[in-house]
């Protein structure tokens, strides 16, 4: 899972500098109403990388985890994404990112097989879990900067 864990590291090096010179007029706009704002969607990116690290640290505890899903939406409306300060909202996805990458990097293979089934959907094991997260993750960074160049390495099944 190294490749795995440098292209989320690649990312994050690449995305951090595009994210700081973003004007707050910039990251507040919503394409439409029922449409993430650019910090919105950073902010559902620092909920994915909580939920996501919950599910590989509890994949590795047992063989088979029943997972519950998360109203997304919510979540991002609950924690008032769009209010919160943008540079800090930078540092904890990146930071919090540089972790995932960590552990996805150090997550020993004896795991791979252990499963998960998310509110019914699933199994799906750590093996496909871990670059299945990356995607999305790249595919919400695509939803910041539509001219960004990433390439999709992995097909995203589940919208986790």
């Amino acid at each position: 899972m190294k490749n795995v864990a440098n292209e989320l590291r690649e990312v994050i090096a690449n995305v951090v500098p595009m994210l700081e010179s973003l004007d707050e007029s910039t990251i507040a706009i919503r394409p439409a109403p029922k449409k993430w704002s650019k910090k919105e969607i950073l902010g559902h990116l620092i909920d994915s990388a909580c939920n996501n690290q919950q599910k590989f640290v509890r994949m590795m505890q047992q063989p088979h985890l029943n997972f519950p899903g998360y109203a997304q939406d919510d979540w991002v409306d609950l924690q008032n994404w769009a209010a919160a300060d943008w540079s800090e909202m930078i540092a904890l996805w990146t930071h919090y990112n540089r972790h995932i990458a960590f552990l996805i990097e150090t997550i020993d293979s004896k795991y791979h097989d252990h499963a998960i089934t998310i509110e019914g959907t699933g199994p799906f094991k750590l093996e496909f879990i871990m670059p299945d997260y990356v995607e999305h993750f790249k595919h919400h960074v695509k939803q910041i900067f539509p001219d960004i160049e990433l390439e999709n390495n992995f097909v995203n099944v589940y919208n986790a």
